[in-house]
C-alpha cells in the first residue's frame, strides 16, 4: 500500500497515525525494539557542555533488567530477544540504542557497535537515540548508506521547542539546533523521530500546543510524547520538593484532554509512536495514574472517537 493511502486509512480507523502500523506495513511482520545500553554518556554530563545532565533525567527509569553496559551489545540483544520471542509466533527486531547519547563517540567505535547489533539474526535495523548537537555529516553519511539496506531511524531528544524551557532543564542546546539536525537527517533519506515532554515547568497549555505547531513543520517520520514524570535521583525531583507550586502535574483526564488538542494540531503525516511513559514504581514520585500503556492508548482513542476529531484537524502547513 502506498504510504499516503496507508496514512489516511490509519487516521480514518484510529483517528491518528499509529507508528506501529507504519512499521508493520514496512516489514509485513510485528517488530519489537530491543533496548541496548552501550555505555555512552552525554556532553552535559561529562563537562564538555555542562554537568549533572538534564534536570528530569534518570536513565535507570527506562532500562529493562537485561540492559546493562557491563554486557556486550550481542549479549544484551540475545537476552532481549529471549525475553520477547515467546510472546509472538513471528516477529522481527530493531536494536534500540537508548541510554544517554548514542552518537557521542569516535565514529570508528560507533560503527563497530552498530554493525555488531545488525549482525544478530532477526535484527532488521537500528534505532539510535541521541541529541541534536551530537550528530555530524560523516556519521549522517554512514547512516544514509546503511539505510539503503537496513531500517535506520535517528531519534532526537528535542523535549521542548521553547528555548527558555530548554535552558531551564539544562539541555545544553536550543531549538534551532534540533531543527537543523532533523532537517539534515531527513534530507539524506533517513527516518527521523523527535521526543517531546509535555508539562515541563513553566509551560502552560498554549506553550505546549505551540510545540505541535512547531514540530509539525519539520520532516519527521515519527514523534514520541510523554507526560512529565518526577523521578527520584534527579535535579527536578529536588526542585519539586523545594517549590511544588511551580509544577503542574496532570491528572490522567487532564493529560488526555491536552493530548487530544495536541493531536488535532499535529501534522497528519507524522506518525505517533508513544503518548505516555511509565517509570518504575520504585523511582516514580508523581504522577502515578495506575494505568498500563495500552489502557491509556485505549482511553485516547475513545476520546478522539467521542469528540469526532482526528490528527491534523487543525493543522496549518
Amino acid at each position: 500500500m502506498k504510504m499516503m493511502d496507508l496514512q489516511q486509512e490509519l487516521i480514518n480507523k484510529y483517528r491518528y497515525l499509529n507508528y506501529n502500523h507504519i512499521l508493520k506495513n514496512e516489514f509485513d511482520e510485528r517488530v519489537q525494539k530491543i533496548s541496548i545500553n552501550a555505555g555512552f554518556t552525554c556532553p552535559n554530563r561529562d563537562g564538555s557542555k555542562g554537568s549533572g545532565g538534564c534536570t528530569y533525567c534518570n536513565n535507570q527509569s527506562f532500562h529493562p533488567d537485561y540492559c546493562k553496559p557491563t554486557k556486550s551489545v550481542t549479549r544484551q540483544l540475545e537476552e532481549g530477544i529471549a525475553f520477547f520471542h515467546h510472546k509472538y509466533k513471528t516477529q522481527y527486531y530493531l536494536a534500540y540504542f537508548q541510554a544517554y547519547t548514542n552518537t557521542y563517540d569516535r565514529i570508528e567505535h560507533l560503527t563497530k557497535i552498530y554493525e555488531e547489533a545488525l549482525s544478530m539474526p532477526g535484527v532488521k535495523g537500528i534505532v539510535v537515540g541521541t541529541r541534536p548537537d551530537c550528530i555530524g555529516d560523516e556519521l549522517l553519511d554512514y547512516f544514509a548508506r546503511l539505510s539503503e539496506k537496513k531500517y535506520v531511524m535517528l531519534e532526537y531528544g528535542v523535549e521542548s521547542t521553547n528555548d527558555q524551557t530548554l535552558l531551564a532543564i539544562n539541555r545544553g542546546h536550543d531549538y534551532a539546533c534540533a531543527v537543523k539536525a532533523i532537517e539534515k537527517t531527513a534530507s539524506r533519506g533517513i527516518n527521523v523521530a523527535a521526543h517531546l515532554i509535555l508539562g515541563l515547568p513553566g509551560e502552560d497549555t498554549d506553550t505546549i500546543l505551540s510545540h505541535a505547531d512547531n514540530i509539525s513543520q519539520l520532516p519527521l517520520t515519527a514523534l514520541k510524547l510523554h507526560q512529565l514524570q518526577l523521578v527520584r535521583g534527579t535535579k527536578m525531583a529536588s526542585d519539586y520538593e523545594t517549590a511544588p507550586s511551580k509544577f503542574n502535574l496532570y491528572t490522567a483526564e487532564e493529560y488526555i484532554d491536552l493530548l487530544v488538542k495536541f493531536i488535532e494540531r499535529l501534522n497528519p503525516e507524522i506518525a505517533i509512536e508513544r503518548f505516555v511513559s511509565q517509570s518504575p514504581a520504585g523511582l516514580l514520585i508523581a504522577p502515578d495514574w495506575g494505568l498500563k500503556n495500552f489502557e491509556f492508548v485505549s482511553k485516547i482513542e475513545k476520546e478522539l472517537q467521542k469528540r469526532g476529531t482526528f490528527q491534523g484537524k487543525y493543522f496549518i502547513r
